[in-house]
């Protein structure tokens, strides 16, 4: 939801062949043979081991989790349904939720409400039937059927009339639907998103569009949004129309779901390996690289896996902040003009934190779940302690954290507008934390690709039972140069089978890893970014893992090598200051830990280096131009 960029127009005989196909696909339901289509072949060689195996021990991510469930399960119902009950003509009793959430007439929109009504229901029932599968809290899944019951007679074709984002809403609506009938049981979810599907087709275009396009083409259908702007993404649509047909919805969502690939201007050039990444919204973008990877997983699309590849290496290598966040002004930038050094005292705007957070979580854990390769686990890590686990608590009236700010003079701080697009996400990011940790491979391997502390309940390929209970403080260790992690096992019998374990490509300096096996070193081979633990365990067996863990530097770009943030492991650790720092890249990278306080001695005095997590209200700088 962002500021509009511009692509080329459709022609006028475009526009109406696509009234017609869109008025055919409004008419195209599934006959119920077609529900019992086969599930793909298994094109992966990793795949996340299910939500409710792993327990996450108290901690920033567990802490976050609970706090976001704890949230939705407190909203009024009614208030959650009130934009839809009016939308569709019916009683809409209870009090307005506010912002962007709320209904509100025509040339009556004050700024910052009524901008997306009702958006965030389907990830809000996504993120409480996640959490479903994780906790087994009766009280969740009564809420997540309630809720149904009551969404299923507000259902109606009046609700995407004349709205801005009909597809972006129905995406949400779809991911809600079909995680309520895998996660939380829900019997009529399914039914539920034909009757969805039906209501929204006549209004969402019939094929992918580019932003710009897509007002053109409402005009020539006679439903323009509001003010005739249209910022909506149908161009993210595939991923969750795959997954409902992976699911059993039926075979009107996969062939739904090839339609809306944006492959005209996107994932061709991105297949050949063109950057055509610049001027485009940062976000909804790289959301759709995860369309990519379910056109590969769904239909074996070799040229969408190419994309989505490609496509994400671009992010990484000419997008990102030393955070692993990117998309100033929710924009990519132009490589090699000095964009993303501008940004530093340009915007204070540099990252959409959660929505930002939860895309790139999920294009790093399909690529890893592809290719094996363990540099994807390290990507997704830099992310999640230096973005979104630093986000300030969602409030129960809307007020929500949007944006990480990596100016010069940068601060935390919540944005204006009550349940913006980050309200939505967020719950899902925090309950997606037990997906990422550990991933089990189809030869039997078990991956930790995380260092979160929790405990995992897995089943051995040979049938064992195995608890795996992951402990340490990394990588948040103020004593010592390297960060130390504990694993120990427990089987209900002796197992072989391969353990896998994520070696950061940064950890491979003064010393590299160190890993024991019940006291023992154990040798180190890493492919890929794992080591890989080969041999029979017992009950009791103890692997430790360390890494090296000395000060770093990394530049904003090649253009300014002066510009620097600094690194410690996977965190990067913020100036805490409001006045700019007079320093030596050797001063900051003398930094020494007191008491749990990195300090730096500078010519500006005695600088604190902080942990995003650890900022709380105090101004900061990302970045110190080093003399």
């Amino acid at each position: 939801m962002a500021p509009r960029r511009f692509f080329p127009m459709l022609s006028r005989r475009e526009f109406l062949e696509a009234a017609a196909l869109t008025a055919a696909a409004a008419c195209c339901s599934t006959p119920a043979s077609a529900k019992d289509s086969a599930a793909p072949p298994p094109r992966t060689v990793l795949e996340p081991v299910p939500y409710g195996a792993v327990q996450l021990a108290p901690g920033l991510a567990r802490a976050q989790f609970e706090h976001t469930q704890s949230l939705l399960l407190g909203l009024n119902e009614d208030s959650l349904l009130k934009p839809w009950r009016l939308r569709a003509g019916l009683p809409a009793p209870g009090p307005d939720m506010g912002g962007w959430y709320d209904e509100v007439p025509p040339g009556e929109q004050p700024l910052g409400r009524g901008f997306c009504p009702g958006h965030a229901f389907g990830q809000w029932i996504s993120a409480l039937s996640r959490g479903y599968a994780i906790d087994k809290d009766p009280a969740t899944k009564a809420r997540i059927d309630r809720l149904l019951a009551l969404y299923q007679p507000a259902i109606s074709g009046r609700f995407y009339t004349k709205f801005r984002f009909p597809s972006y809403v129905y995406d949400k609506a779809i991911c809600g639907l079909i995680d309520a009938h895998q996660f939380a049981g829900n019997k009529q979810a399914f039914a539920l998103l034909d009757q969805t599907t039906d209501a929204a087709a006549p209004h969402l275009p019939p094929r992918a569009l580019a932003r710009e396009d897509q007002r053109a083409w409402r005009l020539s259908v006679g439903d323009p949004a509001p003010d005739d702007f249209c910022w909506d993404e149908p161009y993210t649509l595939p991923e969750n129309l795959y997954l409902a047909w992976q699911r059993g919805a039926g075979d009107r969502y996969r062939a739904m779901a090839a339609r809306y690939l944006l492959d005209k201007g996107w994932f061709t050039p991105l297949a050949a390996n063109q950057n055509v990444l610049p001027n485009h919204h940062a976000y909804s973008h790289c959301n759709s690289l995860s369309s990519a990877m379910q056109a590969y997983l769904s239909d074996g699309s070799e040229p969408h896996l190419q994309a989505a590849t490609n496509g994400f290496e671009m992010i990484l290598a000419t997008q990102s902040f030393a955070t692993g966040g990117w998309g100033p002004n929710e924009s990519f930038v132009v490589p090699g003009t000095g964009a993303l050094f501008a940004s530093l005292t340009g915007t204070h705007h540099s990252f959409e934190t959660p929505c930002g957070s939860y895309g790139h979580f999920k294009i790093t854990r399909y690529l890893l779940s592809v290719t094996g390769d363990g540099r994807y686990g390290d990507s997704m890590e830099r992310v999640l302690y230096n973005t979104v686990f630093g986000a300030k608590h969602l409030q129960p009236d809307g007020t929500a954290f949007y944006y990480s700010d990596y100016n010069f003079s940068g601060s935390r701080f919540y944005f204006p507008d009550k349940w913006p697009c980050c309200s939505g996400t967020l719950p899902q990011v925090a309950a997606d934390y037990h997906l990422l940790g550990y991933f089990q491979g189809r030869d039997g391997s078990l991956a930790v690709n995380l260092y979160l502390p929790s405990t995992l309940k897995w089943t051995t390929r040979d049938g064992a039972a195995l608890t795996l209970t992951q402990s340490g403080d990394y990588p948040f260790e103020t004593t010592g140069d390297r960060g130390h992690i504990a694993l120990r096992l427990e089987l209900n019998r002796s197992s072989t089978f391969p353990l896998r374990l994520r070696i950061p490509a940064w950890a491979h300096a003064d010393g590299g890893p160190h890993i024991t096996v019940n006291g023992d070193p154990t040798p180190i081979s890493v492919d890929k970014g794992f080591a890989t633990l080969r041999r029979t365990w017992h009950h009791g067996d103890q692997v430790e893992l360390s890494f090296p863990m000395p000060l770093r530097a990394e530049a904003i770009d090649p253009q300014h090598p002066e510009t620097i943030a600094v690194l410690r492991g996977p965190l990067v650790l913020f100036a805490v200051t409001d006045k700019p720092v007079k320093a030596t890249r050797s001063q900051l990278l003398a930094a020494a830990n007191r008491e749990g306080h990195w300090q730096a001695r500078t010519d500006s005095g005695l600088i604190e280096l902080a942990p995003f997590t650890q900022l709380e209200d105090r101004a900061y700088s990302t970045y110190v131009t080093v003399g």
